[in-house]
């Protein structure tokens, strides 16, 4: 097929925060937009209050449970026939955040529910998606006007996620690190619940699935030239008020938000936040592969993205490797 007119973004995770305040930005740049959740009936039902009646009919929903492998698998076969031809974006949005827990809550297919959903459901999903990203056609319609565009997958980021900065160094409840990713070569099944198969820590286990998805964008990047696809991360700043913290405890919900706009300066609200992931994702600016793109930590009027750098926890070539191959093990690519 051909005469694709229109393009189409997947964004996963639309119900709340950063990922439904990607959906109008998206929209008004021109493109379609496939949002993936759990509840397709609460995603039309959240979108609907920010879109008018004519944004709406560019939003498709399909509904994915991203802790369950299985479900990824169906969810992809929808999207492959209902959209193939012409998907060109994917942006990995949806993330699970439970620090509080005492013992570890387990995925269909038993594994570690955070890095289920934020690391091996997006793993698998790209993975699924990749072909038809790669053979989709090169030029779409971005308001009324036929557009050259390179395939991209977006996936969000995080400082702590990265050694390199200040906020990856903190050492509650410790740093992401994978370790020689014992865990993962395990099976990473009860009782195992860390990449690196020691003790269960839920605020450790959210960093070290995030590092997995920032070890995933810089292996894409390897793997494939950015004439045929683009990869990257990104930081958009500090959305300190998102649900992603709805787990956390009630002073922390208080108090975070005020010392990143007050202490930090690194607050950015939903809004803006979803107007920067849709930036990266669609701009040509951002015709860059293997970028993990931000604003920095401290917000200033006017300052635009930057290329932060990375820790040798993602970039180190033996790890990632080895992140890449014992994820496809675990979710069933090889």
């Amino acid at each position: 097929m051909t005469d694709i007119k229109n393009g189409f973004a997947l964004i996963t995770g639309t119900t709340s925060g950063v990922g439904l305040n990607t959906v109008k930005p998206l929209i008004k740049y021109g493109w379609n937009v496939i949002a993936v959740n759990r509840s397709n009936k609460r995603a039309e039902q959240e979108l609907n209050k920010i879109l008018t009646n004519g944004e709406m009919k560019n939003v498709s929903f399909v509904e994915m449970d991203l802790s369950d492998l299985d479900d990824v698998r169906d969810g992809s076969k929808e999207i492959l026939d209902k959209f193939g031809e012409s998907l060109k974006i994917v942006i990995c949005n949806a993330a699970v955040y439970k620090p509080r827990l005492k013992r570890p809550e387990r995925s269909a297919q038993g594994f570690e529910r955070s890095m289920a959903v934020n690391h091996f459901g997006h793993f698998l999903l790209i993975h699924l998606l990749k072909e038809s990203l790669l053979s989709s056609v090169n030029k779409v319609d971005l308001k009324g006007k036929l557009s050259l565009f390179t395939p991209r997958i977006t996936i969000l980021g995080t400082v702590t996620a990265n050694y390199s900065e200040l906020g990856g160094k903190i050492p509650i409840p410790a740093p992401a690190d994978l370790g020689d990713l014992r865990g993962f070569e395990q099976g990473f099944l009860a009782p195992i619940s860390m990449a690196n198969g020691k003790k269960f820590k839920p605020g450790k286990a959210y960093k070290d699935s995030k590092l997995c998805n920032m070890i995933t964008v810089q292996e894409f990047a390897k793997r494939y030239p950015q004439e045929e696809l683009i990869c990257n991360s990104l930081y958009p700043g500090c959305v300190a008020n998102t649900k992603l913290f709805r787990d956390t405890p009630w002073l922390f919900r208080l108090l975070f938000p005020l010392f990143q706009k007050f202490i930090t300066g690194g607050y950015v609200t939903e809004k803006l936040a979803g107007e920067r992931v849709a930036l990266i994702a669609t701009s040509d600016r951002f015709y860059q592969t293997g970028v993990h793109w931000s604003w920095g930590n401290r917000q200033k009027s006017r300052r635009k993205a930057f290329s932060q750098r990375l820790s040798q926890r993602i970039v180190n070539p033996d790890t990632s490797k080895k992140a890449w191959e014992l994820s496809k093990k675990l979710v069933g690519l090889t």
